[in-house]
């Protein structure tokens, strides 16, 4: 099948949805699919606002339309909001293309966080955004219902997986640091809640892996943290190998792959019992999920790393791209009928 994947979100940014993105590329290619990312490579770019680190397309329609007609793809899937996605979305239905969409991020809250205004007013033009889509995918169970209160229609699940080759537990986990190793790792921005874990009463030693904009303001507050910046590879499997506890303090992520990716390392998660957390970590063996976070901190210490290892292993890559490809319909429907 011949594939048109639509992203503002790739690579070389660095983030979950990159993540999902780029491991669903490679294993719908593995599956024997031509598989064409239509992102904003090549075109004229600016940063986003609060967040320069991601370049947002200007004005991308034309290429977008001229991308989908050369490629003729059976199946188009636009996985993100920007300009890409809106672009793609008129697109597709200016020459009558079906496609599918996906909730990757929590825009509404991610937007209140940064302009102090309720989420509910970002609501409906994300809802509009998706309202044409033959299925909506979304990570996690907890997020459909919430969507489908929302008013969100054909949501269908999609799953995320870990590479457990690359994120596994390590056999020496000697380091200088003092202990315990409390891990935080991923964007660091307002929207991930990160001071309600840097401002915790715990012993021995708090570690901050990633960057972003609000990186320069908490190393200033907290002076005590280790910021060790972005890593990536065996670098960033290290750091949740030695870490003794992954805290994940967002309130506000549709998943949170960081979690999948410390618990194949061995390390329990501590998080609040909310969207992402209660469906990642849904086996009381993998991690702590309590509205005290510092309790749940503490918890998990006592968790068994091997256990943990042993639920993380139950993500594979494979398993949820295949249900991603089950999710795709064809862009002409009639045309498929009758070829059927």
């Amino acid at each position: 099948m011949r594939i048109l994947l639509a992203t503002d979100a790739w690579a070389p940014q660095v983030n979950g949805v990159v993540r999902t993105l780029g491991a669903t590329v490679r294993w719908m290619q593995r599956f024997g699919h031509e598989v064409e990312v239509v992102n904003a490579e090549g075109l004229r770019t600016v940063p986003l606002p609060s967040y320069p680190e991601i370049r947002l397309a200007v004005r991308p329609g034309p290429a977008v339309r001229e991308r989908i007609a050369r490629f003729r793809p059976d199946a188009i899937h636009i996985a993100t909001e920007g300009p890409i996605g809106w672009a793609a979305r008129r697109a597709c239905l200016d020459a009558g293309l079906a496609f599918t969409t996906a909730y990757h991020t929590r825009f509404p809250e991610y937007l209140a966080a940064r302009v102090h205004l309720p989420a509910t007013l970002f609501y409906p033009v994300v809802r509009r955004f998706h309202d044409r889509s033959s299925g909506v995918m979304v990570a996690t169970p907890a997020l459909r219902r919430e969507l489908e209160r929302r008013g969100f229609r054909n949501l269908r699940d999609w799953s995320r997986g870990v590479d457990t080759e690359l994120f596994r537990p390590a056999t020496d986990r000697t380091h200088a640091w003092r202990k315990p190793v409390f891990l935080y790792a991923g964007r660091v921005a307002v929207e991930k809640n990160i001071e309600a874990f840097l401002a915790l009463d715990l012993p021995g030693t708090k570690v901050v892996v990633g960057d972003g904009p609000a990186r320069a303001a908490l190393m200033r507050r907290h002076p005590e943290v280790l910021f060790a910046g972005m890593q990536h590879g065996e670098a960033l499997a290290s750091y949740y190998q030695r870490a003794d506890v992954f805290v994940f303090p967002s309130r506000t992520d549709t998943f949170g792959l960081v979690m999948l990716e410390a618990m194949a390392c061995g390390t329990p998660v501590a998080a609040y019992p909310v969207s992402g957390p209660i469906d990642v970590v849904r086996d009381p063996a993998a991690g702590v999920l309590h509205e005290d976070l510092r309790e749940a901190c503490l918890a998990a210490l006592r968790l068994d790393r091997d256990a943990v290892r042993s639920v993380a292993m139950t993500h594979a890559w494979a398993a949820c791209t295949r249900q991603f490809v089950g999710h795709l319909v064809p862009t002409r429907p009639e045309r498929h009928a009758g070829a059927a």
